[in-house]
């Protein structure tokens, strides 16, 4: 019997944070799937397990508790697990890490398709995607990040915030190469950090079971398949 029931559509994107955490935690749940997810969001409110605009929804079976969004999910997870650092500061740290990988994957997408890409609107992006990526490498400079040691917010272990931006980076550079080579080239320690986390065996294995699962989907929909056009990928 699994751990928790988690509601995200059959694609990576936003709920592969949460898969991240649970596999990074040892901790077994169960994809609802699309058609339960589709059913709840149709359905009336009080019928829901937590109120919800659209999924990551996760479901704590044995505390019978529900969160939903993704960055709450997060932190639910990093408290009842004892996974969130032990000083305030670094926990607050740390969900500014979650807040940013999940402003980072609205922008990727142009808040979930607002419009499409074209190659002038991407071009127009590129300098403030290196923003974004230079956020993580100046926050791991400050904690004693290397390109060869370390983990973002220091630490002798990777926590919730190197889990999340190994699952923010590698899920997104494995799918657009051109992406890689910004992120190679604009932060490196962080490149070098998101191929060490993503090399551990769980998330290693989580990877592998979205290629299986997802093929080379990311975002789904009109918006994915224009972020391929204006990245060749």
């Amino acid at each position: 019997m699994s751990d928790y029931d988690f509601y995200y559509w059959s694609i990576p994107f936003r709920g592969q944070f949460v898969r991240a955490v649970l596999a990074h935690a040892g901790k077994s749940w169960t994809e609802r799937g699309d058609e339960a997810i589709s059913a709840l969001m149709e359905g009336p409110v009080k019928d829901m397990p937590a109120p919800f605009m659209g999924p990551p929804l996760l479901v704590d079976k044995k505390a019978d508790v529900a969160v939903a969004q993704m960055p709450a999910i997060i932190l639910y997870l990093g408290e009842t697990l004892k996974l969130m650092p032990e000083t305030p500061a670094l926990r607050a740290l740390t969900m500014k890490v979650v807040n940013d990988a999940n402003d980072v994957i609205d922008e990727i997408t142009l808040d979930g398709g607002r419009e499409m890409w074209t190659e002038k609107s991407w071009r127009a992006f590129v300098p403030r995607l290196e923003k974004w990526m230079s956020f993580w490498e100046e926050t791991g400079r400050r904690h004693g990040l290397t390109k060869t040691s370390g983990f973002l917010l220091g630490g002798d272990a990777p926590g919730i915030a190197d889990v999340v931006t190994a699952t923010l980076w590698s899920t997104m550079t494995d799918r657009f190469d051109e992406i890689g080579k910004i992120l190679d080239k604009t932060a490196p320690m962080t490149a070098a950090l998101t191929r060490r986390v993503a090399d551990l065996p769980p998330l290693a294995k989580l990877a592998a079971k979205a290629r299986e699962d997802y093929g080379d989907a990311y975002c789904g929909g009109k918006i994915e398949a224009s972020l391929r056009r204006v990245l060749g990928a």
